[in-house]
């Protein structure tokens, strides 16, 4: 049983750091890995938040084979490496970094032969790590509509679709480099339902979308984009591979969050509590979905359905902030789920809750994301701040700052998308 504010906190502490651990690719990359290559050489090329940290994986599992290449990491999550060339750059936008570092990946895969092997080593965070505009496209253009996309309340998959469509090497594109030299790409995801063509923008994996598609996105949201993005979007001559067209690659998952979830539940049944994992993929408006998790908890609290207390709820995937023209404060989609569960929740006793990214980072600044208590609104309310009133103005990591229930972690090194767990005693 809980029998504390003291113990609940360090149940859901516990728990995301089990979801973290469990995607370390210091522990899963060895196992994934295909057969030692015995000719030709092995070009290792990368992005995202887990790069280095993969790339350093991949050095000490194949101590013997003389590996060479580059790959592209979020600043401050760099890693030492002996054989294989780390580049930090800018996320969530693009910057200098970011175009240096995959026009460096594209130098790399070019010239090679059906005796070489290309380790590509993927991660969330790759759209806007490596970014090599298409032809017409400038990195400022790039950096205009990724922030438009970021703020629009489009879905991960939704702003690649647009990505994919402004540049040279996301959508297949660097794969199609690399023949006909076998491509074999090991990736941790950090996208709902793990589509491999959404993660990093799938720079080896065929693209089943289109510049239509693209456009029609660029139209649903009210966006503008500059003179440069409306024409390249509005040609389809350049599309990118499509299914059937790079026979030569194959695609292997390392981690993912339902992995996570899995390693969360058995943590909980360790410490006597019944998890339900609600599921991996849950999107839409963060603070709409705390308001339907406030609801289940309060059904196995009241009820004991869809299951008796203790127990703990689990999901991941990643919901998405509105942000809308007016000013904001500082928040993301971790935290703002939590505070629309407080405000569903009105105090509701023996109820506490976790939510963070499992790389570290919620939103822009960095924090992981936060943990929620019954009292959580009492104490906000008693520094003289309305919680109404910062759920509107997207200020949620202000929020849980002012009561002290931030989770900072700094870089984890991995991503395997939010975490959240609610625990009802």
């Amino acid at each position: 049983m809980v029998r504390d504010d003291a113990q609940a906190r360090a149940i859901l502490r516990a728990l995301f750091d089990a979801a973290v651990a469990a995607a370390d690719p210091r522990k899963v990359l060895a196992a994934h890995l295909p057969p030692k290559p015995t000719k030709g050489r092995c070009i290792v090329v990368g992005g995202g938040k887990s790069a280095a940290v993969m790339a350093a994986a991949l050095e000490d599992a194949w101590p013997d084979v003389p590996l060479e290449g580059t790959v592209v990491t979020r600043y401050g999550h760099a890693v030492p490496t002996r054989r294989i060339e780390v580049i930090e750059a800018s996320h969530p936008v693009p910057d200098a970094n970011s175009q240096a570092g995959a026009l460096r990946l594209l130098e790399q895969v070019r010239g090679l032969t059906q005796d070489d092997l290309v380790i590509a080593l993927m991660s969330g965070g790759a759209s806007s790590l490596l970014a090599a505009p298409a032809p017409g496209i400038t990195l400022a253009d790039k950096q205009a509509i990724n922030r438009a996309l970021l703020a629009c309340g489009a879905n991960i998959t939704e702003m690649n679709a647009v990505r994919k469509h402004l540049s040279a090497i996301k959508g297949g594109r660097l794969a199609a480099a690399a023949a006909p030299a076998r491509v074999v790409t090991l990736a941790i995801s950090d996208v709902p339902g793990d589509d491999p063509a959404v993660i990093g923008s799938g720079p080896t994996v065929p693209d089943r979308t289109t510049f239509a598609e693209a456009r029609a996105l660029i139209a649903r949201y009210g966006l503008t984009p500059s003179p440069a993005v409306a024409a390249r979007l509005a040609q389809d001559t350049d599309e990118t591979p499509k299914p059937g067209s790079l026979p030569h690659t194959e695609f292997r998952m390392i981690a993912t969050p339902m992995m996570a979830l899995h390693a969360v539940a058995d943590t909980a049944r360790g410490l006597g509590l019944s998890p339900l994992i609600l599921g991996d993929a849950l999107e839409g408006e963060a603070r709409e979905m705390g308001t339907v998790l406030a609801g289940i908890a309060r059904s196995v609290r009241g009820h004991n359905q869809p299951l008796a207390p203790p127990a703990v709820l689990l999901s991941g995937g990643e919901t998405t902030v509105t942000l809308g023209s007016a000013p904001h404060g500082h928040g993301g989609r971790n935290t703002e789920f939590l505070l629309g569960l407080a405000i569903a929740l009105d105090g509701a006793p023996g109820i506490w809750a976790v939510a963070g990214d499992t790389d570290g980072v919620d939103g822009m600044d960095e924090v992981a994301g936060a943990l929620l208590t019954p009292d959580s609104l009492v104490r906000v309310r008693a520094l003289g701040l309305d919680p109404r009133a910062m759920l509107a103005g997207h200020d949620s990591h202000s929020l849980f700052k002012a009561v002290g229930d931030l989770i900072v972690t700094g870089p984890t090194l991995t991503n395997v998308n939010d975490i959240r767990a609610i625990l009802i005693a």
